[in-house]
């Protein structure tokens, strides 16, 4: 039977200062994008359980509320442009992820607050708002979750964009 050696032939384990080492660089970049990776899922989930209580409506015959639809539309856009950045370590399509997301988050809150829904949550509780409007509640709870993600998917952007890009030379 062969055996295995243990070192490659022609060395005798000395050589180990002269090995190249990794810049920190690119370990933080992978680590981000693995990251970025998990959060771009989650925001997937957040964003399939968001559009239901929008396309509810729809289903019972009533008109469909644009101003709610559209920041769907656009973190739908914005999530398939940072898997594409992500995927292919393009810093410019990242930048468009976190403009296009950012936006989103904005429509989303504000379309939130056209009906007053969060006002409530946070005077009344979340109990005493159950028993009135439950539809809207959800609604309220689905924004507050997304902005945490995004925030959270926009600071692992930011992070994954400083770390791909070269270094700085100093003269």
């Amino acid at each position: 039977m062969h055996q295995r050696r243990s070192r490659p032939s022609g060395t005798d384990g000395s050589d180990y200062s002269y090995r190249m080492v990794v810049d920190s660089r690119y370990t933080k970049v992978a680590k981000a994008k693995s990251r970025l990776s998990l959060l771009f899922l989650l925001q997937g989930l957040v964003l399939l359980g968001g559009v239901t209580p929008i396309l509810l409506p729809v289903v019972k015959g009533e008109d469909i509320n644009v101003f709610g639809l559209s920041p769907a539309i656009l973190s739908s856009v914005s999530l398939l442009v940072g898997e594409l950045g992500r995927r292919q370590s393009r810093s410019i399509f990242l930048k468009i992820y976190l403009v296009l997301s950012i936006v989103a988050m904005f429509l989303s809150v504000v379309s939130a607050m056209k009906t007053g829904i969060l006002f409530e949550v946070i005077q009344s509780g979340v109990a005493y708002c159950w028993e009135i409007k439950r539809l809207q509640l959800i609604e309220a709870v689905h924004i507050i979750i997304d902005v945490l993600v995004k925030i959270f998917a926009a600071t692992t952007t930011l992070s994954l964009i400083h770390n791909m890009s070269p270094p700085k030379k100093s003269s």
